[in-house]
């Protein structure tokens, strides 16, 4: 991979890592809030798609170590 590459990788990593804290703060305010349930749980699982990205990009960026 190239170092080009490796830091396209990384700035959307550091995106969707901001993103889904964003989506966090959000949940916790509709919850807060007492907004609609169905509005919550679409909320939650925007956030979890994101860290699922997040989890695909982390294993781009860490090498796999064979021990």
């Amino acid at each position: 991979m190239s170092e080009q590459e490796q830091a396209e990788i990384r700035l959307e990593f550091a995106r969707l890592k901001q993103d889904h804290a964003d989506f966090d703060a959000a949940v916790n305010a509709m919850i807060a809030t007492g907004c609609d349930p169905l509005q919550i749980q679409r909320m939650k699982k925007k956030k979890l798609a994101v860290k699922d990205r997040l989890s695909l990009l982390e294993d781009r960026i860490i090498p796999d170590i064979i021990a």
